[in-house]
């Protein structure tokens, strides 16, 4: 795109929202919803209305201060903010909504024109169509625009706005027979017919949605920073205003029935109403038309800029200017599909469907707004300032307003975008979405909710158990065993950070190499469906690397309380290093996990074997807890839970009943007969019948005793023929509630 010679100030911005906000609705519908709704009725639709419009040009003030404001207005701002594939998927509804808006006002500026028609039927007998008048002024429009660009469109403003000015002045100090006789008051005004209230919403809230027509000249404007807050408030107030006291105007001087039946009834009131008021509903419509008409082909242009489109052509068609810099090509198309819809002579149901695609514009700017308060980044400096709960309510309101007026079209609206999203997503899957504004609203939230829970956790004397565990290994790149675990552990009930260590000091190759090896390992771990948070750790040795892990902060706001090693059936000295930390971890209070595999993958399609026996008085409840958390992950969904106890023959009954009960009570779901108490026999011992009846298990879990583990070493944990043995030594007994 050719540079361009940014010579507009504020006057345009606040012209072409202020002659798009009083438009085709004040004329032609107004009145209608006056005597519908009564004043007070219209005057909640005007308030109502504003709880979008008014956060919305706040909102996009406050955007369009905080960064350099370039070509496509609204799009713009959503895509810098939201990434480039949301904005695209906005800025497409967006631009639709624009260009067919050229048709809509060019069909309501037809309406002004309504006497000739009558005429034409009433004392010739031809029932014209709109089409003959319509026609035309799009091709007249067209040529114009087409041709002189811009600057044409923007003087011209001027003059229709002041046009606009006299017609509402005349109105202002217009009255009638009715209004000399009226007693209407604002004191004794009232609601009328509220079931309609949205349906006649639907109706006026379109005249509200021109405050944001003059951003779309953004990339024309000398200062941004300066023309749109000024511009886009000062519009948006004044035609709150006015709205007011034209209501005002509408009650005290026309009856309810005029009110209903006259589509022209400012002309009735208005002094040489006859010719004012439609010269005016002709000045708000075409300078509506002509404020669309310049700030959708820039919205397009925009657009393919940014390559939002499929198609390399189709970009670099539309992203091409002239010579005098207007986005020429852009502008053809828009037309084109102007004179389609006013071909077409009926855009109600479209035009429904783009007030719902203005609705998610305006309601995602407030959005962005609400998340840059939210999110406190430092780059987030804009020199004019809304405030955050205006955003919220801006937001909220754009939602329910949309789902208000039509359910059906909110979600034809909604579904169409995400449609756009993932076309536009599948061409461009490497560049960014959400993310981009969400992570540091995450942070903060984050942040936040750790700081509570600490403050809570001393508040309170409850706490609720569930795994947050650590796992160190120097292993990741070959062996991907002790990651499942976590995971698994990690589905649903617990929390896991999974740490890569890296035995050596600190230095700044060291920390480059750190970077890269996690980089490498998120991806990999990317293709599972991770819940696991994954990090690196330089340290001199296996047990500095262990004291420092075991003091880190829990991702989640609680307290670590679990160490998971993994351990390679063939690699003993991985084992003793294990063994010899175990002190260590038990000192910092940590239930430890000893995971032991062979090279084979564990069995998911297998089941998971829970092995108690007598010195399992602490660890028994943490064992069952384990098999039923792990088992809950989908990995595991063809496994059941077996759980096998050894108990001296006197004790079998009760130790079946007591199991029993536990499960009952604790509500895990292990059937009664995938339990089984079997007698200790002498000379055979735990790892003997593990060897006989759980060879094919897919996850055998077992306990072992921190004194036993000093006096045996590593001969606990040797002689088993399963592939992957969890060994478990819980600090504290656990309660199964």
């Amino acid at each position: 795109m050719s540079s361009k010679t940014k010579s507009f100030g504020t006057a345009p911005v606040f012209f072409t929202a202020i002659s798009t906000i009083l438009g085709a609705i004040l004329f032609l519908r107004f009145g209608f919803g006056v005597g519908t709704l009564g004043f007070w009725g219209v005057i909640l639709i005007i308030l109502v209305g504003h709880l979008v419009t008014i956060p919305t040009a706040l909102a996009i003030s406050e955007l369009a201060t905080n960064k350099r404001v370039e070509g496509g207005g609204e799009y713009f701002i959503i895509s810098r903010s939201f990434g480039l594939n949301i904005g695209a998927t906005i800025g497409i509804a967006l631009y639709l909504s624009q260009a067919i808006s050229v048709a809509f006002y060019v069909i309501a500026f037809t309406e002004s024109f309504e006497q000739l028609f009558n005429i034409a039927k009433y004392h010739y007998g031809w029932d014209l169509p709109r089409q003959v008048v319509s026609i035309p002024s799009m091709a007249i429009l067209a040529v114009l625009i087409f041709t002189k660009g811009a600057n044409l469109g923007v003087k011209t403003l001027y003059v229709i706005v002041a046009i606009l000015a006299v017609s509402l002045g005349m109105f202002f100090f217009g009255t009638t027979e009715y209004a000399d006789i009226s007693t209407f008051s604002i004191f004794k005004a009232e609601f009328r017919n509220m079931h309609e209230f949205f349906f006649i919403f639907a109706i006026i809230f379109p005249a509200f949605t021109g405050m944001t027509a003059g951003v779309g000249l953004s990339g024309d404007l000398k200062n941004p920073a300066k023309s749109i807050p000024l511009g886009t408030t000062t519009a948006t107030v004044l035609g709150m205003i006015v709205y007011i006291f034209v209501s005002w105007k509408l009650a005290g001087s026309a009856s309810e029935a005029d009110l209903l039946n006259r589509q022209l009834i400012m002309g009735d009131i208005a002094i040489a109403g006859n010719i004012v008021v439609p010269i005016g509903l002709a000045a708000s419509t075409i300078s509506s038309a002509i404020g669309s008409i310049l700030v959708a082909p820039r919205t397009l242009q925009a657009l393919a800029v940014d390559r939002s489109f499929p198609s390399k052509k189709v970009n670099d068609y539309l992203a091409a200017d002239d010579k005098k810099g207007e986005p020429q090509k852009a502008t053809l198309v828009t037309i084109l599909i102007a004179i389609v819809f006013v071909a077409a002579g009926n855009v109600d149901i479209v035009a429904r469907i783009i007030s719902m695609f203005f609705m998610v514009t305006y309601g995602s700017l407030c959005l962005i707004s609400f998340l840059n308060h939210f999110g406190s980044s430092p780059s987030y400096r804009p020199s004019f300032r809304s405030r955050w709960y205006f955003s919220l309510i801006g937001f909220v309101t754009s939602l329910y307003v949309m789902f208000k007026i039509d359910t059906v079209y909110a979600l034809v609206a909604l579904g169409s975008m995400t449609l756009i999203y993932y076309v536009v997503d599948y061409y461009h899957r490497d560049r960014k979405g959400l993310e981009i504004i969400f992570t540091n609203a995450i942070f903060q939230l984050n942040r936040s909710m750790q700081v509570f829970l600490q403050k809570s956790r001393k508040r309170s004397s409850f706490k609720e158990w569930r795994p947050s565990s650590i796992c160190i290994t120097d292993r990741s790149f070959d062996r991907k065993h002790a990651f499942r675990l976590q995971n698994w552990l990690a589905y649903k009930y617990g929390f896991g950070t999974y740490i890569h260590f890296m035995e050596g000091y600190f230095s700044k190759s060291a920390n480059v190499e750190a970077h890269k090896n996690l980089d490498i390992l998120v991806s990999q771990f990317d293709r599972i469906e991770s819940h696991v948070y994954v990090d690196t750790i330089i340290s001199p040795s296996f047990t500095s690397a262990i004291a420092q892990a075991i003091q880190l902060p829990g991702i989640a706001g609680m307290e670590n309380n679990m160490l998971i090693f993994d351990s390679d059936v063939e690699d003993n000295v991985s084992l003793e290093r294990i063994i010899d930390n175990y002190a260590l971890v038990n000192a910092g209070d940590f239930d430890v996990l000893i995971l032991r595999t062979g090279k084979k993958k564990i069995d998911t399609r297998n089941d998971i074997h829970v092995w108690l026996q007598r010195t399992d008085e602490h660890n028994a409840n943490l064992m069952i807890l384990l098999g039923f958390i792990i088992g809950a992950h989908p990995d595991w969904k063809k496994a059941n839970i077996k759980i096998f106890e050894l108990s001296t023959p006197e004790n079998i009954e009760k130790s079946k009943v007591e199991l029993q009960e536990l499960i009952t009570k604790g509500r895990l779901p292990i059937t009664l007969k995938n339990i089984e108490i079997l007698e200790e026999k002498p000379g055979i011992g735990i790892r003997e019948m593990i060897n006989e009846r759980s060879i094919d298990a897919g996850l055998v879990i077992t306990g072992f005793r921190g004194d036993h583990l000093k006096h045996d070493g590593s001969r606990i944990f040797e002689g088993y023929e399963s592939n992957a043995l969890l060994f478990v030594n819980s600090h504290d007994e656990k309660t199964i509630e």
